[in-house]
């Protein structure tokens, strides 16, 4: 861990209050740094650090657990034909560097090698070959490390892997807290769920139910100094197999900059809205004095 980093370094942003804060509760109710756990989950080896950087840096700087749970094995990501076949591997190098230059340790990174462009063939329980899907192993993991807040990738046309972990994380998140499949693991709540963005702007549902402009879809931001921008890219540069890809994702980070501080945007969600009977009730009871 970089001690030149502290939390200082770091502002949470409550867009819908217009709001900002240091303390982290500002986002992530009954906050408890000693008994939380961050999982994020991740399509590529790439794309929590690329989106979610900054959240992860937070954490580990105030001593909260992380955990990066890979979803897809890299195949798909060579640029030329003579790593086709090496590539996997060498990713794999890759990420562990990357990740060890924020400080998280290779016991923290969970891999599940999916091939790249596939990962919605292994969605559910039960797949049409009869093996098992996704789920269980998810579920099992996330009881495992006691995840309590899960970081999932924006769902909204980014990439099909991207989509896919969305959807995963999503549907089968609320299941590690459920009475249910209890050889996997005891269950256990996930308190926050958050999208976060690689690349690509979020949905504007959550945006047009809050009533907010929808070129402000997300809904939560944290804002940090040059020098946890700086840690990161030294840590995205640690896949120097995906250089002439990332060499462009690096020149956009600068959309980022905002005087002298760096953002990065998040989207907090409820997995399972409940439905409110309240509005109903009073509508057909308006109604009925007709």
């Amino acid at each position: 861990m970089d001690k030149d980093i502290q939390v200082s370094d770091f502002m949470f942003y409550d867009i819908n209050r217009k709001i900002r804060s240091s303390d982290p509760r500002l986002i992530f109710p009954d906050w408890q740094p000693e008994n939380e756990t961050i999982a994020i989950l991740s399509p590529h080896d790439d794309d929590a650090l690329l989106g979610a950087g900054y959240m992860i840096l937070y954490a580990l700087t105030a001593g909260v657990r992380v955990y990066v749970l890979i979803f897809c094995n890299g195949c798909f990501g060579y640029s030329k034909p003579e790593l086709k076949d090496k590539i996997v591997e060498i990713r794999k190098k890759e990420t562990i560097n990357a990740y060890r230059e924020l400080g998280l340790t290779q016991e923290n990174i969970i891999r599940f090698d999916y091939p790249d462009f596939s990962l919605r063939n292994f969605i559910g329980y039960i797949l049409s070959n009869k093996e098992h899907g996704v789920l269980p192993r998810l579920i099992k993991e996330l009881r495992r490390i006691k995840a309590t807040r899960l970081l999932v990738p924006n769902g909204y046309r980014e990439h099909m892997d991207h989509e896919a972990t969305h959807y995963i994380g999503s549907y089968d998140g609320p299941q590690v807290g459920d009475p249910v499949v209890v050889d996997l693991g005891e269950p256990f709540r996930i308190k926050t769920y958050l999208q976060y963005s690689v690349w690509g702007d979020f949905s504007p549902e959550d945006a047009l139910v809050a009533n907010r402009p929808v070129s402000l879809r997300g809904n939560v931001v944290i804002t940090v100094s040059k020098h946890v921008e700086k840690k990161i890219r030294q840590a995205i540069r640690k896949f120097e197999s995906q250089q002439e890809i990332l060499t462009y994702i690096l020149t956009q980070r600068e959309d980022r900059k905002i005087d002298d501080r760096y953002l990065e945007i998040y989207m907090l969600y409820d997995p399972r809205p409940r439905l409110n009977y309240e509005p109903y009730k009073e509508i057909i009871a308006t109604i009925d004095k007709q």
